[in-house]
C-alpha cells in the first residue's frame, strides 16, 4: 500500500483501518470483539425467549440458540488470535515513514505458516525487493524468508530477493536506499498485469500476496 494519512490517526471503531496500515491490529482487535459479543449475545437472547415461553429447554429456540453459536465461536477463535498481537510501535512507523518515500510498504503484519507465523512490523517492495522488519527478537528469519519466497514463487513472481531484519536501523537503512532510487530496483522486470486486479502496479500484487497471508 502507498503512504496514507491515516498513519498518525486515533483509531476508533468509526475511523476504519485497512490491514496493512498502522493502527490495524488495534482496529481489528476492537472490532472482533464486537462482532464476537453480537454473535454470543443473539443465541443467548433467544434461549432466554424460548425458556421464558415455553418454561423448558427443550423447544425450538435452544436449537436456534446452538446453531448461532457456531459462527460465534468461530469470532472467537479469530479474536484470540488477534489479541495475541501487539501494534507496531509509533516511533517504528515514524521511522519508517521517514525513509520510505513513495515505496509501496505496509505495517503490522502477521505473515502465517504452517510452522510458524512471524510477527513483521513494517514491509516494503521495490522491484525484486521485499524487505521486512521484526521486532521479535525469536523469530526465525530464515523460515519465514524461504516462506515468503516460496509464496513468490507460486504466484509466478521468480527472482524475488526476500529479507527479514530484526534490527531496526539497518531496515530503515535499507529502506533509505531503496527509495532514493527505486528505478535502480526495476530495471529489466517485465510485468502483465494480473486480470482479477488490472489496476494493480506489480508491487502492489506482490504486497496484495503479503497482506493475503497476513492475520
Amino acid at each position: 500500500m502507498k503512504k496514507s494519512d491515516k498513519t498518525n490517526k486515533k483509531t476508533t471503531m468509526f475511523n476504519r483501518v485497512l490491514k496493512g496500515e498502522a493502527g490495524y491490529i488495534r482496529y481489528r482487535q476492537k472490532q472482533l470483539f464486537l462482532i464476537t459479543f453480537l454473535l454470543f449475545a443473539l443465541p443467548l437472547g433467544l434461549f432466554i425467549i424460548g425458556y421464558t415461553v415455553t418454561g423448558t429447554r427443550a423447544n425450538l429456540m435452544t436449537f436456534f440458540a446452538i446453531m448461532g453459536c457456531l459462527p460465534a465461536c468461530r469470532y472467537l477463535v479469530a479474536l484470540v488470535m488477534i489479541l495475541l498481537q501487539k501494534p507496531a510501535d509509533p516511533s517504528v512507523v515514524r521511522a519508517v515513514e521517514k525513509v520510505s518515500g513513495d515505496l509501496i510498504h505496509a505495517y503490522e503484519l502477521v505473515l502465517t505458516a504452517e510452522e510458524k507465523n512471524t510477527v513483521v512490523n513494517a514491509a516494503v517492495v521495490c522491484g525484486n525487493q521485499i524487505v521486512c522488519y521484526t521486532p521479535d527478537p525469536k523469530a526465525d528469519v530464515s523460515y519465514a524468508e524461504k516462506h515468503i519466497t516460496r509464496i513468490m514463487n507460486s504466484n509466478q513472481f521468480f527472482d524475488m530477493q526476500v529479507r527479514v531484519m530484526k534490527d531496526l536501523k539497518a531496515y530503515c537503512q535499507r529502506v533509505q536506499q531503496l527509495s532514493a532510487d527505486p528505478e535502480k530496483y526495476r530495471a529489466g522486470i517485465s510485468f502483465t498485469p494480473d486480470e482479477r486486479y488490472p489496476d494493480f502496479s506489480r508491487e502492489e500484487l506482490i504486497m496484495h500476496l503479503l497482506l493475503r497471508i497476513s492475520l
